[in-house]
């Protein structure tokens, strides 16, 4: 009855939690921004308080650092950003037709052979493929633009985040111990040693990541403006920032940096192989570089669950779920990995206990003698 109870509880503070998240995913946003940013800072204003600084002032030294850095940001990077999303959604069907005919004059021959396609079925495929495509890309920017203005606004940046992200900051060590006073004290030390697992494997992601995320968009955005690529800016920046789905990232800035350098640099191939370049090296400094030195290894989440986490909680709450997907996904690959092992250790998995067969050592089987076959 207490397992049954147990189970009971558990099942409705999840389904609580996922109602309370759907119905307020719309003003959660702030406030679910605050939580991360004092989690992201918690292990900073730790090291400036054992360098002898309170808790106060090490909360108010961090918060007013990432407020002037989110300053900058509105004054001089998301006006730029802005003004080629604008124009880049505005050209995106001309590009969209050219890349059309680019395919229809180079490959068009070769794939309606193949195909056994008749030339105006293949036109009337690929304009139907390139069309959706164009569609499919708009929509991403439109949704990216419209969550930027979300973000952007003075009042949940510049107000309600670094207030909450404040005041969770300057508690945090208070509210985590005051949350382990409430632990059963029969199962403390499991609920303890799950915990840790959870915070190493969402620490190392999400910090990581972050870092990671950062530094690609970077190289991808001046390697992009060296090229001089149109939207290099906004082209690289957003590979950066979709580069925490892996390969997600490479993928979709590289096909559509690719396919803004055809367009503006054909019949010159050289800068088109330049602008391939930029990713490929880009994906190499990532898997080889970054990913190992910053992410690590023990984080624990196979890149398909991170994937379906994301859109999975993306699609349910929006921007929030986004932001909830990669601790919600630790959690719920630590806790499957515990109730595995329980599993297997458990009598459900072992089946009743067998008796081992009794068996004679050799040293005491009596063998015949030489001749004693004959008495």
């Amino acid at each position: 009855m207490t397992l049954r109870s147990t189970i009971l509880f558990w099942v409705l503070a999840a389904v609580g939690l996922g109602l309370f998240l759907y119905v307020f995913s719309g003003i959660l946003l702030p406030f679910v921004a605050g939580m991360a940013l004092a989690y992201l800072l918690d292990p900073v204003a730790d090291r400036l308080e054992r360098a002898g600084l309170s808790r106060l002032l090490a909360t108010v030294l961090m918060l007013v650092l990432f407020v002037l850095v989110a300053v900058i940001m509105l004054i001089v990077v998301v006006p730029v950003l802005g003004n080629q999303l604008a124009a880049f959604m505005a050209r995106l069907p001309d590009y969209m037709n050219r890349l059309q005919g680019f395919v229809n004059d180079t490959a068009g021959t070769r794939l309606t052979e193949l195909l056994r396609l008749s030339p105006e079925e293949m036109k009337g495929s690929l304009g139907e493929v390139v069309n959706q495509g164009g569609a499919w890309i708009m929509r991403i920017f439109s949704s990216i633009w419209n969550g930027g203005q979300a973000l952007l606004s003075v009042v949940s940046l510049l107000v309600v985040t670094p207030v909450v992200a404040f005041y969770m900051l300057l508690d945090w060590d208070r509210m985590v111990a005051t949350v382990d006073g409430w632990l059963p004290r029969d199962h403390q030390p499991t609920i303890r040693r799950l915990a840790r697992e959870m915070d190493q494997g969402v620490s190392n992601f999400v910090r990581g990541q972050v870092a990671v995320s950062t530094l690609l968009g970077l190289f991808y955005a001046i390697g992009l403006t060296l090229t001089g690529l149109n939207f290099a800016l906004l082209i690289g920046m957003f590979a950066g920032v979709i580069s925490f789905i892996p390969y997600v990232g490479s993928i979709i800035g590289g096909g559509i940096a690719i396919g803004v350098a055809i367009v503006q640099f054909y019949p010159d191939w050289t800068w088109v192989l330049v602008v391939a370049a930029v990713f490929a090296v880009g994906q190499f400094i990532e898997g080889n570089i970054l990913q190992p030195k910053l992410v690590g290894g023990s984080v624990g989440l196979h890149p398909v669950w991170l994937m379906f986490a994301l859109f999975a909680f993306g699609t349910l709450f929006g921007f929030v779920g986004m932001l909830i997907a990669v601790p919600a996904a630790t959690a719920v690959s630590v806790l499957l990995r515990f109730g595995l092992a329980q599993y297997m250790a458990s009598p459900l998995y072992r089946g009743r206990a067998v008796p081992p067969l009794v068996t004679v050592p050799p040293k005491t089987i009596d063998m015949p003698r030489e001749g004693a076959a004959g008495e």
